[in-house]
């Protein structure tokens, strides 16, 4: 029997309310309006698909709590842009002046993603075998990263205007490898210490 959250879920509520306050902070008066528009899309995007799913097709508490927290990150990199988020600033003296705040993001691009892949592999049973569903987890989050990664440079080739804080490379030559490297280190970092959790309340979730 499948399992169904009512509207009314106290915890669907704060989750959505949380990510509706980020969202309107996000959007007042942000760094650089089409950079802003440009990092907060995958977060609307991503809220559209979850109502629309969210009664006949709920996922684990888990994973609604980990696209939560990728969408608050998308939105304060959106809000400030990525070079330039003031809590990483601090540290930019210890990395030769560069803002890593877009590394968060990108490990994030690979640790969240790969809970998605995992939830929607096992409920719908489409890869038998623990070792072989986790390789083709992290072979999706890296070529996701890849496939963010040339969507960065279509939009550095069609808007000049919001080329250098959208791709957010400062500088570095090798930003484009290192972001995939986190992406798909971060996929591998959820599946060591997330699976047995997720096991838990994919269990709870058949009910």
């Amino acid at each position: 029997m499948r399992a169904r959250y009512p509207i009314s879920h106290p915890r669907s509520l704060s989750w959505l309310g949380l990510y509706l306050a980020v969202f309107a902070w996000s959007a007042i008066n942000p760094a650089d309006t089409l950079t802003w528009a440009l990092e907060v899309a995958p977060a609307a995007l991503g809220l559209v698909i979850l109502a629309l799913t969210f009664k006949h097709h709920p996922l684990t508490p888990l994973v609604y709590l980990l696209i939560l927290l990728h969408a608050i990150i998308l939105m304060i990199g959106g809000h400030y842009t990525y070079a330039d988020v003031p809590l990483f600033e601090q540290w930019a003296e210890w990395t030769e002046g560069r803002n890593n705040y877009d590394k968060v993001g990108h490990f994030a691009q690979g640790f969240i993603p790969a809970m998605i892949a995992r939830e929607i592999l096992i409920r719908m049973a489409v890869i038998n075998g623990r070792y072989w569903r986790d390789f083709f987890i992290c072979c999706f989050c890296l070529a996701f990263s890849a496939f963010y990664e040339l969507i960065e440079w279509w939009v550095a080739l069609l808007s000049e205007q919001a080329a250098d804080s959208f791709l957010g490379t400062q500088g570095y030559v090798w930003d484009t490898q290192s972001d995939m490297f986190l992406a798909l280190l971060g996929a591998v970092s959820a599946l060591l210490t997330l699976s047995r959790l997720h096991d838990r309340q994919l269990q709870a979730l058949r009910g």
